[in-house]
């Protein structure tokens, strides 16, 4: 078992990971389509995941079918495509932040199918986050259309519904955690795939740095990171877990600013500033109310 403070430097070594991989992204689209770089992504994550799982005995038995295939789609193939093809356009510093508004998406979902009340700080978070929204993609001044935002955005709602559907298939089979993730993820590289092969794009600029961004996003974010993130699971509470949504983004948005000069302005500052806000009275809400029921 993993001491305390062994899960704390795993935890902050994967905000620090996960949160470089929006830069790497950014910097891996001169070299191939959005597309092309989701789907390479995804299958070198599976195959690093499938190699550990082999070398720890983990067993490979597929998970309840439709269930894991419907996660593939939202999770894998809905959310990898659309977040890469919003750093097409936009930041990636921004996109992160708008990405990682999947808490609030999941919180309405969870209303609506699971039958779970917001309760207390839980609808001010929801309303502060509206509002940083609303400053990030200033509607009163759109200059062609904010499509990279509205794309970072519905893939934060993807990830949600994949929350959603990952809780209900939960409720009603017994899976492993690690045996779901390696499953959605085959299930979901499969169409990344085949749209990668079928849209028209124009050819792969291999080199070096291309070859090492896939091997960063695909190892160690999507592969290793998903392996860390499910060994710190058995060990952190779900406050603390939730306590990584609100660090990832504001790393990336730092990340961006000092490497790649994406600076925000005033207004999408303090809407970003809001959305950190509203994911810290989020967190603070679950450790709370973990601890109440924990007295």
């Amino acid at each position: 078992m993993l001491g305390k403070g062994r899960s704390v430097a795993l935890l902050v070594g994967l905000w620090l990971v996960w949160a470089y991989s929006w830069i790497a992204s950014k910097m891996g689209l001169p070299y191939m389509t959005p597309l092309q770089l989701a789907f390479w992504r995804t299958l070198l994550g599976l195959v690093t995941l499938a190699t550990a799982m082999l070398l720890t005995r983990r067993s490979l038995r597929p998970t309840p079918f439709w269930p894991t295939f419907w996660l593939g789609m939202s999770q894998t193939a809905a959310f990898g495509s659309l977040t890469t093809m919003a750093l097409l356009a936009g930041g990636a510093g921004k996109v992160s932040v708008l990405a990682y508004t999947m808490p609030f998406w999941t919180l309405l979902l969870a209303r609506c199918f699971l039958n779970e009340r917001l309760v207390g700080l839980q609808w001010g978070a929801v309303a502060l986050a509206c509002l940083g929204l609303t400053l990030i993609i200033q509607p009163w001044q759109l200059r062609g259309g904010p499509l990279s935002d509205v794309l970072a955005i519905a893939g934060g709602l993807a990830w949600a519904v994949a929350a959603v559907q990952a809780k209900r298939l939960r409720q009603r089979h017994r899976v492993g955690t690690v045996a779901l993730t390696f499953w959605q993820m085959l299930w979901g590289v499969i169409p990344l795939g085949a749209l990668a092969w079928l849209v028209p794009a124009p050819p792969v600029h291999v080199s070096w740095q291309l070859v090492a961004i896939l091997l960063y996003l695909g190892v160690f974010a999507s592969g290793l990171g998903w392996l860390t993130w499910m060994l710190l699971l058995s060990r952190l509470s779900a406050g603390m877990a939730s306590l990584n949504v609100l660090a990832i983004p504001a790393v990336a948005v730092l990340m961006a600013w000092l490497q790649m000069g994406e600076a925000p302005d005033r207004i999408e500052g303090l809407g970003m500033l809001l959305i950190a806000l509203a994911l810290a009275l989020l967190s603070g809400w679950t450790v709370w109310r973990e601890r109440q029921a924990g007295a």
